[in-house]
């Protein structure tokens, strides 16, 4: 009489499914509901000739041996007559070595006919559909990325891989609307939670209305940027954005400068003696001085062949803020109108005394006939910031209103509190 074959008792079953389950690197403990090591226990058992090199091929796995293992599952496969739980777990452990092994190809066979098997937990076939995904995202076939990405959302998966995978695959489309929306979508739902934005989505969400044409959009994302995560960087992409904005007015490019110069992005030389010339111009001597000392301090200025220029600019720079304290008083004797009341105040304001300098700002916009009355505004709140008081600056700035610049200065002179 023919011997029978043998097979697996459960104890033993459940010993390879979780060692198929570790190398695939599945979860499995109790409370994910029936996992791996249940759905075998449920199924055929294993015949010996499958369930032992299928088990050696789980501990080379183990040790990083997937070439080997992939040739033990080959053994596995070998046998004849597999019942359907046979061939599943070899599916399985054949796509978790070909994984590992660099087989992308054998791997993303192996784990679609796991797929199609309709004998897996939904955990399971969660797991497998994002690392479908990912396999052929290394094929860069992003139509199947996306569509495996998609089922595993569908499945449940919410994590952020998941989502920047296809955040990806849409930009490899140029599908820049989608990015937009996956974008924002991770941020509120980021937002609702009580958490800050992933500094990522919000870097994506600002490339991707940049690229739709969105300028509103995307100053809108980096204002949230630098709200969160202000870093230098940031500050350069923003206030450059600003500048070449439709409608932004020349006369702010020195409030621009002492953002520059506020969020430490003022590093060029250029840019130091722009600033102090600019200043000058202005009438602020004593902003002009501390401007161009800053620049040589920081060895920025006095080098190189604009050298003996620049210190030129700075002796001026000196010359003009020590007499500015007689100059003011002559000037504000003379101030006929309520621009001249400002400036001279927001001079004040410059040397360190910030009671008198603050007190004509507001006598200014008090009088009221100014040409620019959100520049008022916006030099009140200046004034306050100089003087440290940053809750009275920040309620003048938020008073600032005007399309041509002061509004969005006034509300990134906000933003510096975070510096």
């Amino acid at each position: 009489m023919p011997q029978q074959k043998t097979r697996v008792s459960a104890p033993r079953l459940c010993a390879i499914a979780l060692a198929v389950a570790a190398a695939l690197g599945l979860d499995l403990s109790p409370n994910v509901g029936p996992g791996i090591a249940t759905a075998y226990a449920q199924s055929d058992a294993l015949r010996p000739e499958i369930g032992k090199p299928l088990q050696q091929a789980a501990e080379l796995l183990k040790a990083n041996r997937a070439k080997e293992a992939l040739a033990k599952v080959h053994e596995a496969e070998a046998v004849p007559n597999r019942t359907p739980a046979e061939q599943l777990t070899i599916d399985r452990m054949r796509g978790a070595a070909a994984a590992r092994a660099g087989e992308t190809q054998v791997a993303i066979k192996s784990f679609e006919a796991t797929m199609a098997s309709g004998r897996m937990s939904a955990r399971e076939q969660t797991q497998t559909a994002a690392q479908l995904a990912f396999l052929y995202s290394q094929l860069k076939d992003w139509n199947k990325t996306r569509d495996w990405a998609n089922r595993a959302r569908q499945l449940g998966d919410n994590s952020a891989e998941i989502d920047k995978l296809l955040a990806f695959v849409n930009a490899q489309s140029g599908d820049w609307a989608q990015v937009a929306r996956d974008a924002q979508a991770a941020i509120d739902a980021t937002e609702k939670a009580g958490k800050k934005p992933d500094e990522a989505d919000l870097l994506r969400l600002a490339d991707a209305l940049r690229r739709t044409g969105n300028a509103a959009g995307q100053a809108a994302a980096l204002e949230k940027l630098l709200a969160n995560y202000p870093k230098p960087e940031y500050w350069n992409i923003v206030l450059a954005q600003l500048q070449s904005r439709p409608g932004f007015s020349q006369r702010f490019a020195l409030d621009v400068y002492r953002l520059r110069l506020a969020t430490k992005t003022l590093t060029k030389a250029e840019d130091y003696v722009e600033m102090t010339q600019l200043a000058l111009q202005e009438r602020q001597a004593a902003e002009a001085k501390k401007v161009v000392d800053e620049g040589f301090a920081n060895g920025v200025l006095g080098k190189g062949a604009e050298a003996e220029r620049q210190k030129r600019l700075q002796a001026l720079a000196h010359q003009r803020a020590a007499s500015a304290p007689a100059d003011l008083k002559i000037a504000e004797a003379e101030a006929a109108d309520a621009d001249a009341l400002v400036r001279i105040g927001l001079a004040y304001a410059g040397l360190g005394e910030y009671e008198k300098g603050i007190a004509l700002i507001q006598q200014g916009i008090k009088k009221g006939g100014l040409r620019h009355p959100e520049d008022a505004q916006l030099d009140l709140g200046l004034a306050y910031t100089r003087a440290g008081d940053r809750t009275k600056a920040n309620q003048a700035f938020a008073a600032v209103k005007g399309k041509d610049g002061a509004m969005e200065i006034a509300r990134l002179w906000i933003r510096t509190a975070n510096q």
